[in-house]
């Protein structure tokens, strides 16, 4: 289920291919993330992270750019899950706490809202006694000429 996708083109199409080297979910990425996100019965994308002290900007806080890709993976991951092929058009992170290098979180994403190109998602970093750390919002645009199953939005109550 960690599988990334990559983005190929193809007949003047982009396409997206699932690939074993993404930065975030890849498990085969020696200098990745490798974070193994699982589909719930709710139909959003969770994974448990615990941020290396590598990834600090200051001293014993992840760095930002790092906490919002992780939520941007889990809005991906979710969209991906329904069989859509898209890729992240706007991303909005709203930091309520400071993530600490080596504390425990839940990376949760799902789907809020979709229409034909336009995909909603949402994302939360939270501690395990539920603080919430992070949000994000997102929009996904699907590629043109892909094919995908049509899933329901799914609601999270954050």
């Amino acid at each position: 289920m960690s599988q990334a996708i990559a983005i190929e083109e193809s007949e003047n199409h982009l396409q997206a291919r699932s690939q074993s080297a993404c930065f975030v979910c890849g498990q085969d990425n020696p200098h990745g993330l490798r974070l193994p996100f699982q589909r719930q019965d709710s139909g959003e994308m969770t994974a448990t992270w615990t941020p290396d002290p590598a990834w600090e900007g200051f001293r014993g806080i992840v760095h930002g750019g790092v906490v919002s890709t992780v939520l941007d993976e889990a809005m991906s991951k979710a969209v991906a899950a329904t069989g859509s092929q898209a890729l992240t058009a706007e991303l909005r992170v709203r930091f309520h706490r400071r993530v600490a290098s080596g504390g425990v979180f839940l990376v949760r994403g799902w789907i809020v809202k979709r229409n034909r190109r336009l995909i909603e998602a949402e994302a939360a970093l939270t501690a395990p006694d539920g603080t919430e750390h992070a949000h994000a919002w997102a929009r996904f645009l699907t590629l043109p000429g892909a094919s995908a199953r049509t899933a329901p939005a799914v609601s999270s109550a954050s």
